[in-house]
């Protein structure tokens, strides 16, 4: 990109998201009184469209069939790991814990009758009037009776646990994507109740091919207003702005897709986006030499730009796009014309 060529309608969005990023309102007093023109490399920034990806997308689903009797979450909603997102209900599993509690009952009845007949046989046994037969039949008859309510209980205690699977819960932390299930409704064991994109979000890039050379993990990016909204032309540190200025490109997938190379950035913040937004982003695609100066050393009169110059003059100057501060330089404003290297400009009165 040639530094007549930057388009206009991406330098007005791209100035009010940065100048607050070069030169912020606490270092004003730290800049120098005078500056000695010289020529610097810059990054070439491209304008591009990111859309707002979760890293991993997991599924709510049920581990037994029956009909969804509560649901309590909606699309949007943030939830947590193990919090509950439905209830299923099966009608047939308390009637089976009441069969079950029936046929206990029974048997301990019958243990109770075997232990009675126990206690009469050992009596008996005592005082010389009794088989040992019988008595060893007697505790045969206990000892069943035991088992049968031991195993009893335990198919109890497996309807039970059944009965709590009904409860469908959260995988993972993060937020709702899609419910898609409704009060009322039969589901099947495994049937996914809600889809869950995590805590964990990216925006996703699409470069054109040209621009795969450059990018590289590690390198940084910019971040224009939420919406694609441009800001306002009065404000210099837009508040949609504010948690959203700056990334890093974590992961430059290997592989061109449609002609195009993808990568991914994380930026802080991003768990307010709507999964699927876009967002404007600015990717450095080259460097070029030129030179830079703070945007609030350019005094503008009657539609034109000056600077002032160490020997009192003013020299009208062409400004063109912001430039961000990266990889420790200063940003500030490319000047295209009206300055050559060795000149020195000074601070204008009153800044």
């Amino acid at each position: 990109m040639s530094r007549r060529s930057f388009p206009a309608r991406l330098a007005a969005p791209l100035a009010l998201a940065l100048l607050s990023v070069a030169f912020p309102s606490a270092s004003r007093a730290q800049q120098p009184a005078g500056i000695t023109i010289q020529p610097r490399p810059v990054e070439d920034l491209k304008a591009v469209f990111a859309t707002v990806e979760s890293v991993h997308e997991t599924l709510a689903r049920t581990r037994i069939g029956g009909t969804i009797a509560e649901l309590k979450v909606k699309e949007g909603d943030k939830v947590t790991t193990g919090q509950l997102i439905a209830t299923v209900r099966d009608p047939k599993l308390p009637l089976q814990i009441a069969s079950l509690d029936a046929r206990i009952q029974a048997l301990q009845a019958q243990q109770h009758q075997a232990e009675l007949e126990l206690d009469r046989a050992r009596r008996l046994r005592a005082s010389g009037t009794g088989t040992q037969q019988r008595l060893d039949d007697a505790q045969s008859a206990v000892d069943v009776a035991r088992a049968q309510i031991a195993a009893m209980k335990a198919e109890r205690s497996v309807v039970e646990q059944q009965l709590r699977e009904g409860e469908v819960l959260a995988p993972a932390n993060g937020r709702i994507l899609q419910v898609k299930a409704i009060d009322g409704a039969v589901v099947v064991p495994g049937e996914t109740v809600a889809s869950i994109a995590t805590e964990t979000y990216v925006l996703r890039l699409h470069l054109p091919e040209r621009h795969a050379r450059f990018m590289h993990e590690g390198d940084p990016v910019l971040v224009g207003n939420r919406g694609l909204a441009p800001a306002s032309p009065q404000a210099t540190a837009p508040a949609a702005d504010a948690a959203l200025k700056r990334g890093t490109v974590r992961q430059v997938y290997p592989e061109l897709s449609g002609g195009q190379v993808v990568a991914d950035a994380t930026v802080s913040g991003l768990g307010d986006f709507f999964v699927g937004e876009r967002v404007r982003v600015y990717v450095a695609t080259g460097t070029r030499q030129a030179i830079v100066v703070p945007p609030d050393w350019i005094v503008r009169r009657f539609g034109t730009d000056f600077l002032r110059l160490a020997d009192g003059s003013e020299t009208p100057v062409q400004v063109g796009g912001p430039i961000p501060a990266l990889d420790g330089r200063p940003g500030g404003i490319e000047v295209l014309s009206g300055l050559k290297p060795g000149d020195v400009i000074v601070r204008p009165e009153g800044v």
